[in-house]
C-alpha cells in the first residue's frame, strides 16, 4: 500500500481519518471519510483474525503483519480507514476485531458486511441517501456535492476517488457505475438440516463431537483459533505451529477451569510421532 504524508489539522473528522493533505493545513473538511478504500480496511482485519483471531494486538504486531512500519503515515492512514469503516476497535492502543469485522473475514457474511461498511462512512452515506433512486452526476458535478457535504474543496477529487472505489468494492456499481444501488444479500436459513440421530444434533447444537456441526456453538475464543489454521496442504513450519498450539494453551486456561498448565516447545525431528509408532 502506498504511504501517505498527513500533516496534523484540527479537523472534526480527524478522528476518524478525514486529514488535510500537506500544502492544505487551512482546509477543513467537517465530515468524516477515509483516505484508504474499503479494501484496504478489510486488508487490517484480515490480518488481525489471520494471526490472532478475536484477540487483541498491537500496533507493532499489526505493522509487522502487513509489512509496514508502525510509525509510517501510510499505517496510520490504513488504520483509521479501518476503524472509520467499523471492521477494527481501537481500545488502550489495542486493535481488534468489531462485530462487524468478525461478519467481514467470514467468506459466509462478506457481502453484507461490505455493504454496512460502506454506509458506516459518514460522507458515503450522505452521497448514497443524496442520489439514491437517482443516476449520478458527471464527476465535476459530484465534486462540487461532495464538497458541499463537508469535504475541503482541495480533495474533493481524492475523496471522490475512494469513494467510487470503496462503491464499487461493497457491489454498489454492480448495476452500473451510473447509480449507487444497494446491493441484494439472499436470506439463509441458518437452521441445521434436520437429523433423526436425536443425540448426535444435541451434541452439534453444543458444539461437541457427537454430530460434527461445525465451530458456531463453541467459544469465541476457539473459533478464532480455528480460523487461523493455514489450508491444508500450505507450508506450516515448525516454530509457527508450536506459536498456535501454545496461544491454544492459553486460551483453554482463560476458558476452562482446572490446575496446571501446558507449556509447548519447538523440537526440530524428521517428523512428529504418529499414532503407531514403535517406541
Amino acid at each position: 500500500m502506498a504511504g501517505e504524508n498527513v500533516t496534523q489539522v484540527k479537523d472534526p473528522a480527524k478522528a476518524k481519518g478525514a486529514k488535510a493533505e500537506d500544502g492544505d493545513s487551512r482546509q477543513r473538511s467537517s465530515i468524516a471519510f477515509p483516505y484508504e478504500d474499503l479494501t484496504s480496511a478489510v486488508e487490517m482485519a484480515q490480518a488481525i483474525n489471520s494471526q490472532v483471531g478475536y484477540s487483541d494486538c498491537d500496533d507493532d504486531q499489526l505493522a509487522a503483519w502487513t509489512e509496514q512500519s508502525p510509525k509510517s503515515s501510510g499505517y496510520r492512514v490504513q488504520i483509521s480507514a479501518a476503524r472509520l469503516f467499523g471492521v477494527i476497535e481501537t481500545v488502550a492502543g489495542h486493535h481488534r476485531l468489531s462485530d462487524l469485522g468478525k461478519m467481514v473475514v467470514d467468506p459466509q457474511r462478506a457481502r453484507e458486511a461490505k455493504i454496512r461498511a460502506f454506509l458506516n462512512v459518514p460522507l458515503y452515506n450522505a452521497v448514497y441517501e443524496k442520489y439514491r433512486g437517482g443516476a449520478l452526476p458527471p464527476t465535476a458535478a459530484l465534486e462540487r456535492d461532495i464538497q458541499g457535504l463537508g469535504v475541503a474543496e482541495k480533495i474533493k477529487d481524492r475523496a471522490r476517488r475512494v469513494l467510487e472505489r470503496s462503491a464499487e468494492q461493497a457491489g454498489f456499481f454492480e448495476q452500473g457505475r451510473g447509480r449507487l444501488v444497494k446491493p441484494g444479500i439472499a436470506v439463509r436459513d441458518e437452521a441445521p438440516p434436520p437429523t433423526s440421530d436425536a443425540g448426535g444434533d444435541a451434541d452439534a447444537k453444543k458444539g461437541g463431537s457427537g454430530g460434527g456441526g461445525g465451530v458456531e456453538g463453541l467459544d469465541p475464543f476457539i473459533q478464532g483459533l480455528l480460523r487461523a489454521l493455514p489450508p491444508t496442504g500450505s507450508d506450516w513450519n515448525v516454530q509457527d505451529r508450536a506459536k498456535w498450539l501454545q496461544t491454544a494453551a492459553n486460551i483453554f486456561d482463560l476458558i476452562y477451569k482446572g490446575e496446571g498448565g501446558i507449556k509447548i516447545d519447538a523440537a526440530m525431528a524428521p517428523r512428529s510421532p504418529r499414532p503407531g509408532d514403535s517406541h
